[in-house]
């Protein structure tokens, strides 16, 4: 997904999967993507667990949504959220939504919301399921977000291994280094001109269509650019006409 800063977002978060450490670092990641128009959070804030939350939410300007847990086991949250939704949805308010949650459950919203002209947005934890993982526009790990991560075009450096839980039949993309030189040189293949070369940038959205979790960040680096260095591909960096800007092309190697 690009980022483009203008686009006004419909945050919605389940407090009973995401906890409220995260939230700061949730919403300086969301102003990299657009401006937060509604921001609401769901949960039953009579339990005393929910205490934690209290100056999280005013620091952040965030409304809370009661939402009783009328039954042991029934997630009531959920119909809550959902219904907010597609209220939102229908007011013309907004340019997309960010689910913050790591249940399956929003699966069905995400798809909706996208067949309405939605961007989606995902943040949750590593164990969310595929399924709303692949819904989405864009998926983000909780676990990268204020993380320290290598910001460099040093060749030399190695990516950082990751290791998703995985779901039953679930297979995980990104558990060698070698899965993920084959994920990008797929793309690569998919765009090339006929020398084999692929601007970068139409990489990184191609990418992000195919699989809404890939981050940069989830291998230690802030951007596409020092990852793809760090892998075995041809780079060529090409005068764009404009001072000190270069496009960025690569290539599999034979």
């Amino acid at each position: 997904m690009e980022n483009t800063t203008d686009l006004r977002l419909a945050v919605l978060i389940d407090a009973e999967n995401i906890p409220y450490v995260n939230i700061r670092e949730i919403l300086e990641e969301l102003a990299k993507y657009g401006t937060p128009t509604f921001k609401r959070i769901y949960g039953d804030w009579t339990k005393p667990s929910s205490s934690g939350w209290k100056s999280v939410l005013l620091e952040n300007a965030i409304i809370p949504i009661q939402q009783y847990s009328y039954t042991r086991g029934k997630n009531s949250t959920d119909s809550a959220m959902i219904i907010d939704a597609m209220d939102i949805l229908y007011s013309g308010k907004v340019d997309g939504f960010c689910i913050v949650s790591s249940d399956s459950d929003f699966t069905r919203l995400a798809t909706r919301l996208r067949e309405a002209g939605m961007k989606v947005i995902g943040i949750g934890e590593k164990k969310t399921p595929s399924s709303f993982i692949a819904a989405c526009d864009k998926f983000i790990y909780l676990e990268i977000l204020g993380k320290s991560t290598i910001d460099t075009d040093d060749s030399k450096s190695q990516p950082r291994q990751i290791s998703r839980k995985k779901s039953t039949g679930e297979k995980d993309s990104y558990s060698s280094l070698k899965r993920v030189r084959q994920i990008i040189a797929g793309s690569v293949a998919d765009l090339a001109d006929e020398n084999g070369w692929a601007y970068l940038g139409d990489v990184g959205n191609l990418l992000l269509k195919k699989h809404p979790d890939f981050d940069p960040r989830n291998f230690g680096y802030t951007k596409l650019t020092p990852l793809i260095k760090s892998l075995d591909f041809d780079i060529d960096e090409r005068d764009s006409g404009r001072d000190n800007v270069k496009l960025i092309y690569i290539r599999n190697r034979k």
